[in-house]
């Protein structure tokens, strides 16, 4: 004879799991499961206080305050709906606009050349990379704009005036430092394994520039911003890059980057493709850059003389992965015990 609770059982839980299926196929309409919600939280240096946001799933997108993920924007309530504040920046392809939606501050991406391909390519990849803790947060799409998460302190190039602030001095420190270079690593690897294939920052002909590429968060990491510029290699398939057709010049561009014939002046017809291998060549001068020149960080840079002469060797191919890249700063990282509550964080 069945007990009472077998048969509670029997009932219930094939409605239970009927429930789930239900919710499960509800996932794309939802945005979110209620039992794997996750948040992602971290230490606003600005404000002195922990902020958090929900992660969302692809073709949703929240912002803190945010009860849960909502759907990327549409055409219509980007083009009606936003309170435009001022620009915030120009380049070769696009425009930018602060703009304020529901009591949230985003930046508003706008093709302002004639560069439309770039555009495009730009605005796709930065949809095709969602989610991505490396990648600016898409907020909404439409045709030639796309909108992304604000970042107040602006590009990485900011990073050393930032630090100069009489608010921001405590995290001047290798902590700070060190882990820009491991975040940049992580970023590097992850574009060179990407859903979008292998792709190579071509916008990055100089320091400056490259820094350029890249948003500071508000505690003090970075996301990749600008897209524009990435084209895929495919090795399979006999598929090589070249960044730009113009003659590229100086020491920051990887040797293969240069034009090789100095018998005859450049033509980009007769230029060689190169591979990914032309980020690895930069990833020391970008380290260095954030590690700065105190006595920690010249101690920091030589545990990493080895891996970042192996960056610079003449062959791409003889050179490292950024995956062991990524590697070797974070053994590096162990090795010297950096104390992790110099960093920037909730718990700080």
């Amino acid at each position: 004879m069945l007990s009472t609770s077998c048969i509670i059982i029997s009932i219930f839980l094939p409605v239970m799991f009927s429930g789930i299926a239900w919710l499960l196929i509800r996932k794309e309409a939802l945005g979110w499961l209620p039992w794997i919600h996750r948040q992602d939280c971290w230490f606003d240096i600005e404000t002195g206080e922990p902020v958090c946001r929900w992660l969302c799933s692809y073709g949703y997108y929240s912002s803190p305050g945010m009860e849960q993920c909502q759907k990327w924007l549409t055409c219509e309530e980007i083009l009606q709906k936003f309170d435009f504040l001022k620009p915030i920046g120009h380049g070769a392809v696009k425009g930018v606009f602060l703009v304020m939606y529901q009591d949230q501050k985003y930046a508003f991406n706008y093709l302002d050349s004639g560069y439309v391909e770039d555009f495009t390519h730009g605005k796709e990849l930065v949809r095709d990379l969602q989610p991505s803790q490396y990648v600016v947060q898409l907020i909404g799409i439409c045709e030639n704009i796309y909108v992304t998460t604000y970042h107040k302190l602006g590009t990485a190039k900011n990073f050393e005036n930032i630090l100069k602030e009489e608010n921001f001095e405590k995290y001047n420190n290798i902590a700070t430092r060190f882990r820009l270079c491991i975040r940049y690593a992580e970023i590097t690897a992850f574009l060179h394994s990407s859903p979008s294939g292998v792709r190579v920052m071509c916008d990055t002909n100089d320091l400056n520039k490259t820094l350029d590429q890249f948003l500071l968060t508000n505690d003090l990491n970075i996301v990749v911003n600008d897209l524009d510029a990435l084209p895929q290699v495919d090795k399979e398939n006999g598929k090589l890059v070249k960044c730009g057709h113009r003659e590229l010049f100086g020491e920051f561009v990887a040797p293969e980057q240069l034009w090789p014939f100095e018998d005859r002046n450049f033509t980009d017809s007769e230029m060689p493709g190169y591979d990914e291998k032309t980020d690895i060549w930069k990833m020391p001068d970008m380290c260095d850059f954030f590690l700065g020149t105190s006595k920690e960080a010249e101690a920091v840079k030589f545990h990493l003389f080895s891996i970042h002469k192996k960056c610079k060797r003449e062959e791409p191919q003889l050179r490292p992965s950024a995956a062991d890249v990524l590697s070797e700063y974070n053994r590096v990282w162990k090795e010297l015990e950096i104390d992790e509550k110099q960093l920037p964080t909730i718990h700080a």
